[in-house]
Order: C-alpha cells, then structure tokens, then sequence
C-alpha cells in the first residue's frame, strides 16, 4: 500500500496510535499486498506479563495460557467448562437507559427454567476484562468503506477506526485485548495484551496492508474466535511453526469476558451455517457487543440493488436486511449489544456506549447440578437495585445470556 494512501487512511479516530506517548518508537517497514506478520522489532519488544503467562518457546516471547493451550473440542453445542454456568449481566433503567453500577451479588438473583440458582461466582466491572476484538477485513468489507465514503479511498477504515477507538480506551483502563481479522479465514493479530505498542503494530499490519480475499466468513470466525482451532502463526510471534491451536475465549475461565465484533453481517462461504453459529455463540456464555457497518454501504446503494442476491454476487438488499437481523441476534442472545451504524461520524458515540457498557458488565456463576440431558435450558434474571427486597422488573431491564446447552448423558455434547 502506497505512503499517499495510508495519509488518506489517517483519520482522527486513529491518531491516537500514531501519536500518543505510548505509541512504538520506529514504524515497521512497508508490508507487501495481503497479510504479513509484525515485524522482528515488535515482536521482541516488551510486554505486560499476566501472572498465567506459558514460559517462551525457543526463538520467541512469552504467550499467555490462555492461547496456548491443549486443543478445545471443535463442536458446535460446548460442555459446560468444570460445571459452571457464567453469566455476564449489564443492568439499565428502562426509561433513562442510565446503566447501573454499585451493585453487589445480592443483588441478583439467577433462575433456571424458573428455578432460583445459588449464584457462588461473582465478579464486579471493576475486574479486569479479556475482550476479543474481531474485525471484517476482507475485500467485502474495503468495497463496503470505500463506497460508504462517498467515493473517497477510505478502504477498510469504519473497521479499524472503531477497533481503535476502542482498543485505547480499554487499555487505559488495564483490561486485555486480543484481535482477530477474518475474511477467508480468521487470523489472530494478537494474543491478550495491555501493552499499547502491540496494538499499535495490530493497527499499523492493517493499515499498511489491503485484504486478501473476497470471502467474507463471519461465522466461522466467531466460531473461532469463541472455542478455537488452528490459527496461522502470525498471532504467534516467534513462533516457529506454521500453525498452532488458538484456545479460544472460552478457555479464558474464571475472568470476566466479551467480544466486540465490528462487521456488516455478510457471511459469504463459511463452513459452518447460521444455526451451528448461533447455538455456539448461545452456549459459549460470553456477551458479543456488535458495530454493524453493513448501512454504511445500503444508505446509499441499497436502493440500486435487486433485491437479493444476483448474478453479479452482490449482496441485495434483503441480504443486507438479514445480515443486520443476525448480527442483532447474536447480540440480544449472548447478553451483548447491537448498534448498527449508518454514518461515519457515528463511530465515536457507538464505541463510547458499548466501552460504558463493558464498564459496568457483572459477572456471576452458578452450579447447574448433575444435568446430563442434552438439552437447552433457559436463564433469567432479577434486580434489586436498591436492596428493598423487591424484585425490580418494571424499572430496570438486563442484558444477559438467554440459556445453555448441558451436556448428554455420555458426556457428548
């Protein structure tokens, strides 16, 4: 990518990672076309250490244990991980939609299919939170910017101007973040760091660089993104091999979790379908904020558009109607959050609103028995926000998981 593009690319929602006092010393060199790994002179760089962090491998840093971990089973319905069903839950009043803090164990309380659970794991926002950052960063998604623009180069930029956004107001306060970008493949940029001159470098690969394939694969990279699989070795700095297991998010147990996932909602060629990615985004217990950059590109083309699929392969417009309907699904059923975005100067309230939520994100647990059925189970929750002993369904609303899958009774998903 040429230095004249990358200028038109540098707006002032990614000035921060080029000119805050954290930012790296020296730009890496000029990548080729498609993807590349993060230059020598990263990779040896410094970084924040959790205390969970593997020992190095020969040739390479430190990577935490959360990625490098014994292979997860690649199934599309999880077992509940040592028995323990996670809720994350974030508590708003109806009419204001002031989100509230302060709130201790209890006051929640957790039912299953109408039954109240002892809830024995709770964790308040003010814990460290692991977030996966997942981006569309495919040739999909550079048209979709380009055209939304108003004919301006502006590539991939409504993708990484938000991850950006975001990934520094999350530094700032001590939370960890992984990045992933998919477009015929998932590929991890990052294991979980706090370290801002890594994801500066996160930044500047997908700056530097123009996607690689057309295909657009939401929903196998969700699928990765959340229970793992084989990554290619560019998230792996100084690893030697060409592929290693990604862990996934669900291994990272014990922490509070999320994903933000910043795309249009188009899956072109995934292996796996809707429903397989929606009962594994249903059961993995994690929250999935979603930035929906799909009405980017349809408030102005959309009309021009048959009104599905033609020859030609462009979405139409009901593709973009669906995209949209199951971007909020995933949201609405994980317990996160759905905001769909239309215009570019929107990003900055959109990522202000989901970091607020994140902020005042509680976490609770609970033992669902010896349940070997096989079967979905549903979850609710109430509030007593002000400890009167009265449940306070009218005033205040939850956003949290809506069930879970228990395992069969041969121990088989």
């Amino acid at each position: 990518m040429h230095t004249a593009r990358v200028r038109r690319l540098f707006t002032p929602a990614l000035s921060f990672i080029f000119l805050s006092a954290a930012a790296f010393d020296a730009p890496a060199p000029r990548a080729q076309s498609g993807r590349t790994q993060p230059s020598k002179q990263t990779t040896g760089q410094k970084k924040n250490k959790r205390p969970d962090e593997a020992k190095p491998e020969e040739g390479g840093e430190p990577l935490p244990a959360d990625i490098v971990k014994q292979k997860q089973q690649d199934d599309e319905v999880l077992k509940v991980a040592a028995n323990l069903v996670n809720v994350d839950a974030v508590v708003y009043h109806k009419k204001t939609r002031q989100l509230i803090g302060n709130l201790s164990k209890a006051n929640f309380a957790v039912f299953e299919d109408g039954v109240q659970q002892e809830v024995t794991n709770f964790s308040t926002p003010e814990a460290t939170l692991n977030v996966a950052v997942v981006i569309e960063f495919s040739k999909w998604s550079e048209m979709f910017g380009s055209y939304g623009s108003n004919g301006q180069d502006a590539g991939t930029r409504e993708v990484i101007a938000p991850a950006a956004l975001f990934m520094q107001d999350a530094v700032r306060r001590g939370d960890y973040i992984s990045v992933v970008a998919f477009d015929l493949r998932p590929t991890p940029l990052t294991d979980f760091t706090n370290d801002p001159s890594r994801l500066n470098t996160v930044i500047g690969l997908l700056l530097r660089n123009s996607p690689a394939f057309r295909e657009n694969n939401l929903f196998d990279a969700l699928k990765f993104t959340l229970v793992g699989g084989k990554a290619d070795s560019v998230v792996l700095e100084g690893s030697r091999q060409e592929t290693q297991e990604y862990a996934g998010l669900v291994s990272v147990q014990g922490r509070r979790r999320a994903v933000l996932l910043i795309a249009s909602g188009i899956d072109t060629f995934s292996k796996i379908n809707y429903d397989q990615a929606r009962k594994i985004a249903q059961n993995a217990g994690i929250p999935i904020y979603v930035i929906g950059t799909g009405n980017i590109f349809c408030k102005r083309y959309c009309d021009q558009l048959p009104a599905t699929s033609g020859l030609t392969g462009m979405p139409g417009r009901m593709d973009f109607q669906q995209a949209a309907n199951t971007l909020g699904t995933f949201a609405r059923e994980t317990g996160g959050a759905f905001f769909p975005v239309t215009f570019e100067g929107e990003l900055p309230t959109t990522v202000s609103s989901i970091n607020a939520m994140m902020r005042h994100q509680y976490s609770l647990g609970y033992n669902p028995g010896e349940k070997r059925d096989g079967k979905k189970h549903k979850i609710t929750m109430k509030v007593d926000v002000n400890g009167d002993g009265q449940w306070d369904d009218k005033e205040y609303e939850i956003n949290h998981r809506q069930s879970y899958v228990s395992p069969k009774p041969d121990g088989k998903p």
